[in-house]
């Protein structure tokens, strides 16, 4: 079936941000000072935390080449015999560089390529031996299968992202690394609605929302108020396409709850404001699918109303193609107001 259009929301990707972090010193001077973001120019951004899994704003995306080329300059296999677990991990620095590069090329094989750093650490970090390092090149992997899937529509790279997730939460627990484990149970969620997607299958679509919901177990708006707005928004969207797969109307009332949740969240701890629209946004075409299926008139005359509102007062705030969704979303809502009006 066609599911509808919804925007997620990814939360910052703090590996890859350690992973320059750790690797701007081999760097020269001259190159390394590129790594400052320029903020001269204040500019919305309307895709921030939209792009996907590799987003970061720490530092420049400029300097990704110049890391990935000392990294793998690096990796010789002195390096390796002397000191292995050195080794490893800059297998997992150059892993995550190189996935934000195949993120902002839509490259495949810098997936691959990455996928095959993350697999070679694993070769030095054991579970026995290196708990703690092992779950973060697991959750690595993870996350690289789960985002080439995305790019190919490819299930088994998502049935790879499920089975390294999990490991990861084999020492990443609830009690002991609260906040590791939250963010692979978040990715698990988006990785369980995009698997589902793929396979059609409710039962998998079921998985996405325990995820998220064991997420939402550890997450406060104080401390993590754009991870609380995601996992809101995500869960919402799969309880959005389950609804649809359905065809039951309660699952679409949850999901239209949700959303209004992540909204909450947005506009209280002041995120930038294209995030509450996207919510908003999510969450009228949620109604409007609501409206269809139980052929609803004054809801669906309430959505046009609201997409109209959303694109005369929030266009500066939308993605071109968000907002071309939401004059459909409008034109739909109007024509289902007055196919039923007419029909009675």
């Amino acid at each position: 079936m066609k599911f509808s259009t919804i925007y997620l929301i990814y939360p910052e990707n703090r590996a890859l941000e350690r992973a320059i972090a750790n690797s701007i010193g081999m760097l020269s001077t001259e190159v390394a000072a590129a790594a400052v973001p320029d903020t001269k120019v204040a500019v919305a951004d309307n895709f921030r935390f939209t792009r996907g899994n590799y987003e970061q704003h720490r530092f420049s995306s400029k300097i990704f080449e110049s890391l990935r080329e000392v990294l793998e300059a690096s990796l010789t296999e002195t390096y390796r015999v002397q000191k292995p677990l050195a080794w490893a991990e800059t297998q997992n620095r150059l892993g995550n560089i190189l996935a934000a590069l195949g993120q902002q090329r839509r490259d495949a094989e810098l997936f691959e390529r990455a996928i095959h750093c993350f697999s070679n650490a694993l070769e030095e970090f054991s579970q026995e031996n290196s708990p703690m390092e092992w779950a973060a090149t697991q959750y690595n992997l993870g996350t690289a299968n789960q985002t080439l899937g995305r790019l190919l529509d490819a299930t088994k790279p998502m049935k790879i992202a499920v089975d390294a997730y999990t490991n990861a939460l084999l020492f990443w627990t609830r009690d002991k690394s609260p906040e590791d484990w939250m963010f692979t149970m978040h990715q698990l969620g988006d990785t369980f609605h995009a698997y589902g997607k793929l396979l059609k299958g409710n039962r998998t679509f079921q998985k996405s929302v325990v995820a998220y919901k064991n997420a939402l177990a550890v997450l406060d708006a104080d401390n993590y108020a754009l991870e609380l707005t995601a996992t809101h928004n995500n869960r919402a969207a799969v309880l959005h396409h389950l609804g649809e797969s359905e065809e039951n109307a309660d699952r679409l009332k949850e999901a239209i709850n949700s959303y209004e949740k992540s909204l909450t969240v947005s506009m209280e701890q002041q995120l930038p404001i294209h995030l509450a629209v996207i919510c908003r946004v999510n969450k009228a075409t949620a109604q409007n699918v609501l409206a269809e299926l139980t052929n609803d008139t004054g809801l669906a005359d309430e959505v046009a109303d609201e997409f109209e509102v959303i694109i005369e007062c929030f266009s500066h705030a939308l993605q071109p193609l968000c907002l071309r969704h939401c004059g459909e979303q409008m034109d739909k809502a109007r024509s289902l107001a007055l196919a039923t009006s007419a029909s009675r």
